[in-house]
């Protein structure tokens, strides 16, 4: 989709404060209320707006534990790949899920309340996941960033 310097300008307050109601959001970009209303309609038809969410913070809330784990498939058959995304996609401590190129054929980032937890996770859940023949755990020490906001460049 093209978007112009406008669009780009949405996008960014949006990302920042999606809260914001469409008064304060047209004040912002330098539109009228409605020529606002309808650029941002057509942001989320087109599908460059996916939703709206609440970003919680996951330590305040006890997950205070980041792990990433790479997994290794016994084939990389539809099938295979299939079962396990299915199967993945119900474990609620995992955020991401991601097909990889590489030695990996998915990477996986969780979060859980401590080491104990995602042992638990691990036992109960992770390994029991169908084609997996080997996972691989890396628990993150230190959380430095992290990004929410896309670079939103118009024309």
């Amino acid at each position: 989709m093209h978007l112009d310097t406008i669009d780009a300008t949405i996008l960014t307050h949006l990302q920042k404060e999606g809260r914001l109601t469409n008064a304060e959001l047209a004040e912002r970009v330098g539109l009228s209320p409605s020529a606002c209303h309808r650029r941002v309609r057509a942001l989320e038809e087109s599908g460059v707006i996916q939703s709206y969410v609440a970003l919680l913070d996951a330590d305040v809330l006890g997950y205070g534990l980041t792990v990433v784990v790479s997994v290794t498939l016994e084939n990389q058959r539809r099938e295979t790949m299939e079962r396990f995304e299915n199967a993945v996609s119900d474990v609620g401590a995992i955020m991401d899920c991601f097909l990889m190129t590489g030695a990996d054929d998915y990477l996986l980032r969780l979060r859980v309340k401590d080491a104990h937890d995602y042992e638990r996770v691990h036992r109960e859940q992770l390994s029991n996941l169908p084609g997996v023949t080997r996972l691989v755990s890396n628990i993150a020490m230190r959380k430095v960033f992290v990004r929410t906001e896309l670079p939103v460049q118009g024309r």
